[in-house]
């Protein structure tokens, strides 16, 4: 669902206004109002679906009013009651399409460095140069750092500090949450469709959501969701220089030294802890009290409880197994060579 803090509907259009270079198969004046995914459409919303089907697969359910999609599969899409349109670049003309239906809300030209319709409860201390948009809620003895930038519809938790030249958009931030210095919350995930005439950014219409007691590091970034929500969950301490992308959901606890990357869509359970310069590959699911050694790449799930390390990251034993092995082939290897 589309946050109307953080975002203005500019609909209803007709499908067929949407279409661009696409095929209309199906009532082209149906009016559609919103964007989704797939999964999550409704009749007033275009969604798209780009991916691959087996010859005996059934079609995912779908019950938006318009779908972009291929041509191979639009036979299969045909008793869904969408209205298709047809291209090659099904994600591609879905994000051309979004912002003829949805705005992101901006700063009022000319207004305040504070917003007169900010709300600013009794107790907060805004550093100079501290920048606060429309509809955006400051709690009471909340403290912003100099030059923080506040974005439009974002609240701040009541005793949470932001730290000089933050910057937070598309985001609902808990209580008692520290966001250090120069981090950046609720910027637009890494979301990139091939189309004919090259890359096409595909817009990000979800929120970032910091749960309360969490604390982000200096320079460190959480995207906001593509369609839903990036969530870190209660007492996560996320170390300096990290980057969470759009769509992950960080569980209660998580501890997570500087300079991880956490790809799209990664669910972390809670109590899971991550050494410094971990990268985890997209929709990758971490079990709850995993642990995870400094500089490993997760390319595969990790199950609740265990011990990872390395790259591609293993159980830690057969890790300190492997490593072991090679050091006694590669000593062998020397003896040979002198014979």
């Amino acid at each position: 669902m589309i946050d109307p803090r953080f975002y203005e509907r500019l609909g209803p259009i007709a499908a067929s206004r949407l279409a661009g270079d696409a095929e209309v198969r199906g009532p082209g004046d149906r009016l559609i109002s919103g964007a989704a995914s797939l999964a999550d459409a409704g009749p007033e919303d275009v969604a798209f679906f780009q991916g691959k089907l087996a010859r005996d697969a059934e079609a995912p359910a779908v019950r938006a009013g318009a779908l972009f999609v291929t041509p191979d599969l639009a036979e299969r899409f045909a008793a869904s009651g969408a209205v298709l349109l047809v291209t090659r670049a099904p994600r591609a003309a879905f994000a051309r399409a979004v912002p003829l239906l949805v705005r992101e809300r901006g700063f009022t030209p000319g207004a305040p460095l504070i917003d007169p319709t900010a709300e600013i409860e009794p107790g907060a201390r805004l550093d100079p140069g501290v920048v606060v948009g429309p509809g955006a809620r400051i709690g009471a003895e909340a403290h912003l750092g100099a030059n923080a930038v506040i974005g439009p519809g974002v609240c701040i938790g009541r005793r949470s500090r932001v730290g000089p030249n933050a910057a937070i958009s598309f985001a609902l931030v808990g209580d008692d949450v520290a966001i250090l210095g120069g981090a950046i919350i609720g910027q637009s995930g890494f979301g990139v469709a091939p189309g004919p005439g090259g890359p096409v950014d595909v817009p990000q219409l979800g929120r970032a959501i910091l749960m309360d007691r969490v604390t982000i590091g200096a320079c460190s970034t959480v995207d906001r969701g593509a369609f839903g929500d990036t969530v870190v969950g209660e007492d996560a301490k996320i170390d300096n220089l990290s980057q969470i992308a759009h769509n992950v959901v960080v569980g209660r606890g998580v501890v997570m030294a500087a300079y991880a990357g956490i790809s799209g869509s990664v669910r972390i359970g809670d109590g899971a802890m991550l050494g410094g310069r971990v990268g985890i590959a997209d929709h990758r699911v971490i079990g709850a009290g995993a642990q995870i050694a400094a500089g490993s790449g997760v390319l595969d799930d990790i199950p609740a409880g265990e011990t990872w390390g390395g790259y591609p990251a293993k159980p830690l034993r057969r890790w300190v197994r492997e490593g072991a092995w090679l050091s006694r082939a590669a000593a062998a290897g020397k003896k040979d060579d002198r014979g």
